[in-house]
């Protein structure tokens, strides 16, 4: 008998159901084996998400800079304006390229693309006239940006030593423009040239687009001619005008995020294709990329961020207040009854009747109180307390439901242990069995699963609520979409509870025969809850979310094999081959079609659809990112 269950375990090779063996050091929240995965449905997928660390952001950055350098033959910092006017995303960059021109797309990110620029002009004897202190300047204290506008690069003029002409001149540009900068220093007015420009827009924190002085000029100064400026007066700030330029490709970019971590890793996330997902850094962390916050789908951001407000805050407490106490009329502190007379007293002194709130006298008998008739029924009153305890319980019952299984989850978390310890006893006695791989894909399948259970309550709260969508569905909409829902969710959570039982039986005390029913019970539950979860989240998406007319909820999409672990960015590819290509393949799909082809849009609030937007693939001194800004 034994031998037979052993040959059906591991006799064929074609067999989805053998596993293999050596896995115990394998990550239980990510599933290792290709045969489960087959079973599941999960084909096996690149990975969507990269981790940036100090040493590769550089290289990720220029990877981008040199891909629009390429396309549109600009220098580095005219790259540098265009992608951080477009966040850095190139297949929106090259939609506005090739829909509204080069030219309008230049004047909309103020760049202005000229031949050639000298930073170290020769000394020459010409002078040049100074819009800011209005005096003849020589050439070689004067820079000129690609927009065409010249100032000195330090105006050593005082306001009040110069003539009148020139005082008269000043105040004029003053009242009429705003391209001059004056700084109060020791009760004399200084005027300002392009250094003291550039250094006040870096302590402002505004250094990533600095823009050029002249009054409506929208020009965006070059970054090589503001670091050699900054630097002979601040090397320091020179230094940190450096570090904002490169941690502009994270701060600006939608599909690039700082690890939330604490203390924080040093690492960023950048996701390929969408960025409402869950993802996981090279440190460990799981968390919502969208959002920031723990990974918590399949509630929508504002759902979570809701639900953490109502969990943390004293938001129910108020609740319950409201339900169980009514305020002193005098110093409207909440009192609790607690006898059964009406007639009851504050600690300040004042006695009121429970009934109607009013303040009343101390002397009753058993039918009136002195000074006092609580007149008419206000039901209005009533009403109100009535519906905050409706709510309250509501709030109970799903709360209850969230920390039941948060706290499953958490005591669950201590089986891998125990399970190893399983493994080696059976390991020990000689078995034939050789294969337990199925217990350590098993117990993955119960952490993802319950983890989506227990943030399905949270989402229910909401769902089927009037805080987001009183106005979206009508109270028989409602009852249908609540009653398929939780439908779906008790045969989730049924057969979660019974995956749990299964894994924490003593199996290593079982005979193979019972070894072997515990294994084909165990693999089954896996195959079948993960089939639940997937119909559970196309409830969420397809029935429930996406009807909705007034709001756009976005949830992270269910991964049989879950949160996957972002790998290290690694470039080296060739980015002009790749650039010219998108850039031919999006102008002749405009050609026909008279659309961009590229999935970003002009405007983040005009993309109003709901599906998820494909996009391409992406691929000195290193800068300490941890140092105070």
């Amino acid at each position: 008998m034994e031998e037979d269950y052993y040959s059906m375990s591991c006799g064929s090779e074609e067999e989805e159901d053998c596993y293999s063996s050596d896995r115990e050091d394998d990550s239980i929240y990510g599933l290792e084996n290709e045969d489960f995965d087959a079973q599941c449905g999960a084909p096996s997928k690149a990975p969507y998400s990269k981790v940036i660390t100090r040493e590769s952001l550089l290289a990720a950055q220029t990877e981008h800079l040199q891909r629009v350098m390429d396309l549109l033959s600009v220098r580095e910092h005219h790259a540098r304006a265009l992608l951080i006017h477009y966040r850095w995303d190139v297949d929106q960059l090259i939609a506005a390229c090739v829909e509204r021109g080069k030219a309008c797309m230049f004047a909309e990110a103020g760049v202005t693309v000229v031949e050639h620029v000298d930073l170290d002009p020769p000394e020459t004897s010409s002078t040049v006239m100074c819009n800011v202190c209005m005096d003849d300047v020589p050439a070689k204290d004067v820079t000129r940006m690609d927009c065409s506008h010249s100032f000195c690069n330090d105006c050593k003029h005082n306001f009040l030593h110069l003539d009148n002409t020139a005082r008269c001149s000043v105040i004029l540009i003053i009242l009429f423009s705003s391209h001059l900068v004056l700084y109060v220093n020791s009760y004399t007015w200084k005027l300002s040239g392009w250094t003291e420009h550039f250094i006040v827009k870096i302590k402002e924190g505004l250094s990533r687009r600095i823009k050029c002085m002249a009054h409506k000029c929208n020009g965006i100064c070059d970054e090589d001619i503001i670091k050699k400026l900054v630097s002979v007066r601040h090397p320091d700030l020179a230094e940190k005008f450096d570090r904002f330029l490169l941690e502009s490709y994270i701060e600006d970019n939608k599909m690039v995020k700082w690890c939330p971590s604490t203390p924080h890793c040093g690492n960023a996330i950048r996701v390929e294709n969408d960025e409402f997902c869950e993802v996981e850094c090279s440190c460990g962390l799981q968390f919502c990329f969208s959002c920031a916050s723990e990974a918590h789908s399949p509630c929508s951001c504002l759902m979570w961020e809701m639900w953490a407000k109502k969990c943390s805050d004293e938001s129910e407490t108020v609740n319950w207040i409201t339900v169980h106490t009514k305020p002193c009329p005098k110093c409207h502190k909440p009192v609790e009854k607690n006898g059964g007379c009406n007639l009851v007293g504050c600690i300040c002194g004042q006695a009121f009747c429970w009934l109607c709130g009013g303040a009343t006298g101390r002397d009753h008998t058993w039918s009136t109180i002195a000074d006092h008739s609580c007149g008419r029924y206000k039901e209005d009153s009533e009403e109100k307390a009535e519906i905050a305890k409706r709510y309250l319980y509501r709030y109970m019952h799903y709360h209850s439901r969230y920390k039941a299984h948060t706290d499953s989850f958490k005591q669950e978390s201590g089986l891998r242990e125990t399970i190893k310890e399983k493994i080696a006893n059976l390991e020990a006695k000689d078995s034939k069995l050789r294969d337990f791989s199925w217990v350590t894909n098993g117990l993955y399948r119960l952490f993802r699963s319950r983890q989506a259970l227990s943030y399905s309550y949270p989402f229910a709260f909401y769902m089927f609520g009037d805080d987001l969508f009183k106005n979206e569905m009508t109270t028989e909409e409602r009852e249908i979409k609540q009653n398929l829902f939780e439908d779906q969710q008790q045969q989730l959570e049924s057969n979660v509870e019974k995956l749990s039982k299964f894994l924490e039986e003593p199996f290593d005390e079982y005979s193979v025969e019972q070894v072997m029913r515990n294994r084909m019970e165990v693999i089954n539950l896996s195959v079948v809850i993960d089939n639940l979860c997937k119909k559970m989240y196309e409830c969420i998406e397809n029935d429930l979310l996406d009807p909705l007319q007034f709001t756009t909820h976005m949830i992270a999409p269910y991964q049989s094999k879950g949160i996957q672990k972002a790998v290290e960015l690694t470039a080296g590819w060739d980015a002009q081959a790749s650039s010219n290509n998108e850039f031919h393949e999006a102008a002749d799909q405009f050609n026909e079609t008279g659309q961009a082809s590229a999935s970003g849009t002009l405007d983040d609030s005009a993309q109003l659809s709901r599906k998820r937007p494909r996009r391409g693939n992406f691929a000195t001194n290193l800068i300490d990112l941890n140092l105070p800004a």
